[in-house]
């Protein structure tokens, strides 16, 4: 039996680093009898936002506030859980700098892995103008993530895009596996609803899905987009549909934990960011036989849909393109169907079944 410590900040939060680390420890620990362990920060008092398998073990250790103090709760009590329950495989779940230098704060004693869940512009972007003491600090930042990324035993990414944010690094690509079998008998839902699932940040792109709906509801006012993801108030999104009058057609809904529910109400989903390290939305709704349209942003999109086929991939930032796509669904409910089951045909290679066993073979292969 495998003994496997996973490294995160959290899984109380609604995203897709939390719907896959449940997914693939679940499976690791149920299916391939994996003694499972996960390790969190500052995240004892809340439950996990999706179910984890009963065996796994969690861990939590109390980090402090300023930046001394924090570095120091964190390296004794990742050092402490390490000596305790001498996992055989450290797994690293963290898109923060900490993360990228795991190995050199903790050694190698002990084979490490990272695996990376979003584009390394996840780090950098912002709506903000960056002053040339930002733009330093961020090519800092990046040169040591690269250089703290070559001090991995494995380094593992979710698209062969994303091997472009990693200059010189032996990357694995192991996609995410979907949460969802294809296995339901779903056909694609006759309504007027366009959904957007994910968190309301900068990177997703939601200020510029609703200038896309703007567009949209000039030729269909009578269809809706609902939007369900972790709310932030400094975007003023709610007040950007205000300005534009489309508060009785774009809606603003909480994460919730049952999204199956809305993927099997909507007609199309629309992803509008400008970065990803995949896109697990997209496998998501692909699974419930619903068509995407997604910009090609760096860098998991375009590993996912197959242009024309299971829906549309739009040059980044074109958002009269992204509108007439969406418009071209709505208006002939025969290509929703036929994209939607070749979307569904499409997923299945996402398939847990098929994607954890891959993380098996690392992990022994790294052990022996």
């Amino acid at each position: 039996m495998l003994n496997l410590l996973y490294i995160t900040n959290s899984i109380n939060n609604s995203g897709g680093l939390e719907r896959v680390l449940a997914v693939k420890a679940s499976y690791l620990a149920d299916k391939l009898n994996y003694e499972v362990h996960i390790l969190t920060l500052n995240d004892s008092n809340n439950e996990s936002f999706y179910e984890f398998s009963a065996k796994i073990i969690f861990h939590d250790i109390k980090v402090g506030n300023n930046p001394l103090k924090y570095f120091l709760s964190y390296k004794d009590g990742i050092k402490n859980t390490i000596k305790a329950i001498k996992p055989n495989v450290i797994s690293v779940c963290d898109d923060g700098l900490k993360g990228m230098l795991f190995p050199l704060i903790f050694g190698r004693k002990i084979p490490v892995i990272y695996e990376r869940h979003a584009s390394v512009n996840l780090n950098f972007l912002s709506i903000n103008k960056k002053s040339f003491f930002k733009s330093l600090m961020i090519r800092i930042e990046h040169k040591l993530m690269i250089f703290g990324a070559k001090q991995f035993n494995s380094f593992v990414i979710l698209t062969n895009g994303n091997k472009n944010d990693w200059p010189k690094v032996n990357c694995t690509v192991i996609p995410n596996p979907s949460p969802f079998s294809t296995n339901s008998d779903t056909t694609n839902n006759p309504g007027n609803i366009v959904l957007a699932v994910g968190s309301q940040s900068y990177n997703k792109g939601f200020d510029r899905l609703i200038d896309i709906w703007s567009i949209v509801h000039e030729h269909h006012p009578n269809w809706r987009l609902e939007i369900f993801g972790k709310r932030n108030n400094a975007l003023k999104l709610q007040y950007s549909i205000n300005q534009l009058g489309l508060e009785e057609n774009i809606f603003l809904n909480d994460a919730v934990e049952n999204i199956e529910e809305q993927y099997k109400k909507a007609s199309i989903l629309v992803m509008p960011s400008r970065s990803e390290g995949f896109g697990m939305v997209l496998i998501e709704a692909m699974s419930f036989g619903v068509p995407c349209i997604s910009f090609d942003c760096p860098h998991g999109p375009a590993d996912i849909i197959k242009d024309s086929e299971g829906g549309f991939l739009i040059k980044n930032g074109d958002l009269n393109t992204f509108a007439d796509a969406i418009m071209k669904l709505i208006e002939n409910e025969e290509l929703r169907n036929k994209m939607g089951a070749k979307a569904k045909v499409n997923v299945m290679c996402y398939a847990p079944e098929k994607i954890v066993p891959i993380w098996d073979e690392l992990f022994k292969s790294l052990v022996n």
